[in-house]
């Protein structure tokens, strides 16, 4: 039951050998090109490879006898179906904690399912969780929903990986700013930006950034949404500058920009990812509106939170052959419950109420 960690090197594939580790699942096989990283010695649970995954037989190599193989490693559309490959010519199954719609269309779900394989892309943060919340939320209370209005923040370190694959999304034809859901489509050009917006469980004051995704937009269909609205809630100034000029560089010069404002506005302080969603609806006829707040520590934490848990439902035989995104083979309740279990979540609540109307309660506290 091998679990290979490509990109283990990395703060995402560390945290993911972490979490493996406590759910005492493995032997783990870690692998990545920064070989300066490796402990001087292996061990019967794990062992540390050097790989590099544009090399075809290196990575062949390091594969060779997985159960499962986790991709850590980036920028994802570098990489591209590098890995899924692999994986796929060894049968074991593929767990990408990026992934996008690009791979998931080079690795054709039909293929899988005719081979019994498995894959599973966007097993991360961000798309991930970002789409896991929203559904868990949905299930537990709601028997029909109407909207949904999604927050997405956090403070932490970018990385030149994380940094060049953000720069890959926002300059992708589908990240139309200002769009939104309405009506069962997007339109663009609908929502504003919107500056010193407070917002509960945030410590500062935000700017929110419109985006609607192709994870958004799945979400939405899935969900029978009539409007949905999502922002980037961006409460830091230094990498609110580098968002705003990063169009106007180079692609290097904008991934500097992003890790240095990153690090300034991180610097004294302490990392967190808060999550804010209010959804409305109704219950068998009876309307209600609900808000569910998350908060962990920080992205590389919680993506490899998602990561091992997507390990842990394969594992289990959970999750049928085909190629799959996280959020959507998962069950958002089992997934959370497990994120809770092995500590992830700094806290995760959910509010009988709206979140304007707890804005309003704040501003009214004496």
């Amino acid at each position: 039951m091998t679990i290979a960690i490509l990109g283990g090197y990395g703060d995402v594939g560390t945290a993911v050998t972490s979490y493996l580790q406590s759910l005492e699942l493995g032997p783990l096989r870690i692998g990545g090109r920064n070989a300066h990283k490796q402990p001087l010695s292996n061990n019967s649970v794990i062992s540390f490879h050097t790989v590099n995954y544009l090399d075809a037989a290196s990575l062949d190599q390091f594969v060779s006898g997985c159960k499962v193989l986790i991709n850590c490693a980036g920028p994802s559309y570098l990489i591209g179906d590098r890995a899924a490959k692999a994986a796929a010519q060894v049968g074991a199954v593929y767990i990408d904690v990026a992934g996008d719609e690009a791979l998931y269309e080079q690795l054709d779900s039909s293929y899988y399912q005719n081979r019994g394989l498995i894959a599973v892309l966007s097993a991360g943060l961000q798309p991930g969780l970002s789409s896991l919340l929203p559904r868990w939320l949905a299930e537990q209370e709601f028997s029909e929903v109407e909207s949904l209005t999604s927050y997405f923040g956090l403070r932490d370190r970018f990385t030149d990986v994380a940094a060049d694959d953000y720069l890959h999304g926002a300059y992708e034809e589908h990240s139309k700013p200002l769009a939104a859901w309405r009506n069962g489509r997007r339109l663009n050009s609908v929502l504003k930006r919107r500056s010193d917006v407070e917002l509960p469980f945030f410590p500062d004051t935000a700017t929110l950034l419109s985006y609607l995704n192709c994870e958004s937009e799945r979400l939405a269909r899935d969900l029978s949404l009539s409007e949905g609205d999502w922002y980037n809630a961006i409460t830091g100034s230094y990498i609110l500058s580098a968002f705003n000029s990063a169009h106007g560089l180079g692609r290097d010069e904008a991934r500097a920009a992003l890790c240095r404002a990153s690090a300034l506005d991180l610097a004294g302080r302490h990392s967190y990812v808060v999550m804010l969603l209010q959804l409305t609806g109704n219950y068998y006829g009876q309307e209600r509106t609900r808000t569910a707040a998350l908060r962990g520590t920080g992205n590389a934490d919680l993506t490899a939170a998602v990561a091992a848990v997507t390990t842990l439902a394969v594992l289990r035989n959970e999750i049928p052959a085909g190629c799959h995104y996280c959020a959507e083979v998962l069950s958002p309740a089992s997934a959370m419950e497990r994120m809770s279990e092995i500590g992830a979540l700094t806290f995760l609540t959910t509010l009988e109420t709206g979140i304007e109307d707890m804005v309003c309660l704040e501003e009214g506290a004496i």
